[in-house]
């Protein structure tokens, strides 16, 4: 994975966003497909050759849903083929602008301006990755997945939950999964297709899913582990910010490290507005951090949560 220098702490901000902006691309690009799902939720792939070169996951793109409309709407990547120059993304249907973009259909073109934000990266030494998503929070964590399954020295395992039925096609796994034997065997076929060991939750009952969360799915995977395999894990999560909280608790709890996507509302989506912002800590205290530029990834253990 790439992505930008993580600046000193507490210093650099506003160099690292201008610097990042001018990275940014506006495209112009076709709707490809167009797909809907249960409860609202709809997969869209774009033709963007320029954005999906550019495109990392927790990278985010700013789309004009319609021409009504002044303000664009943020939007979580999924997946990118530079080769093919297609890019993917994963919305729900949530008000005015989306449901206006739910009306498009396969050849009407959108406005585009990304990719956005800092990526997550694969932090040093950690040969093993427990990747948790939840809600609007699944693309990245698929993006991620897509990326480091191609790296053979990297360890997976994915654990994606929904309290609505799941916006993608899911089957039951073939590959086992440690601590999970005989129990919840529910799983995304991409990542099925992909091999890569994942398992679903949701507290709605849907057949061959842990009822639950996933960072239940998460302990049980690590308890599972012996010592020395624990000590490979780093955690990577998006989702709800309570199920980010969680994330970053089991994290603290097994002394792993964490990075987190934060899902926040954005008006400009470039630095300027600063609506985005959020709390952390830095070597020099408290500061306020952008989720558009300075994010959405950030290190889980220096977000600042609840008031």
């Amino acid at each position: 994975m790439t992505g930008p220098p993580a600046p000193a702490a507490g210093s650099g901000s506003s160099a690292l966003s201008r610097e990042h902006r001018a990275t940014i691309l506006v495209e112009e690009c076709e709707i490809l497909v167009h797909e809907a799902h249960p409860a609202g939720q709809w997969r869209l792939r774009i033709h963007a050759p320029r954005i999906a070169t550019r495109a990392a996951p927790g990278s985010f793109v700013h789309v004009s849903c319609d021409p009504l409309l002044e303000m664009r709407r943020p939007m979580s990547l999924m997946r990118a083929d530079p080769a093919a120059g297609w890019a993917d993304v994963l919305y729900k249907e949530v008000g005015r602008g989306t449901r206006l973009l739910a009306e498009k259909r396969p050849g009407d073109r959108l406005s585009v301006i990304g990719p956005i934000g800092r990526p997550f990266e694969a932090v040093p030494g950690r040969l093993r990755a427990l990747l948790l998503g939840g809600g609007v929070g699944i693309p990245p964590i698929v993006f991620l997945a897509d990326r480091l399954r191609h790296d053979r020295s990297v360890s997976l395992f994915v654990a994606v939950g929904s309290e609505v039925p799941f916006p993608f096609e899911t089957r039951r796994s073939g590959i086992p999964i440690p601590g999970l034997a005989g129990k919840a065997d529910a799983t995304m076929s991409l990542l099925e297709e992909w091999k890569v060991p994942a398992r679903l939750a949701s507290g709605a009952g849907f057949a061959g899913c842990h009822r639950g969360h996933v960072t239940d799915l998460a302990r049980i995977w690590l308890d599972a582990l012996d010592g020395d395999a624990r000590g490979e894990v780093a955690v990577y999560g998006c989702g709800p910010v309570p199920m980010l909280e969680a994330c970053v608790d089991l994290a603290r709890r097994y002394a792993l490290p964490c990075r987190v996507s934060l899902e926040e509302y954005m008006a400009c989506a470039v630095g300027g507005c600063a609506g985005c912002a959020v709390r952390v800590r830095t070597a020099g205290g408290p500061a306020m951090k952008r989720v558009c530029v300075d994010g959405p990834v950030f290190d889980g253990h220096s977000i600042v949560f609840g008031d």
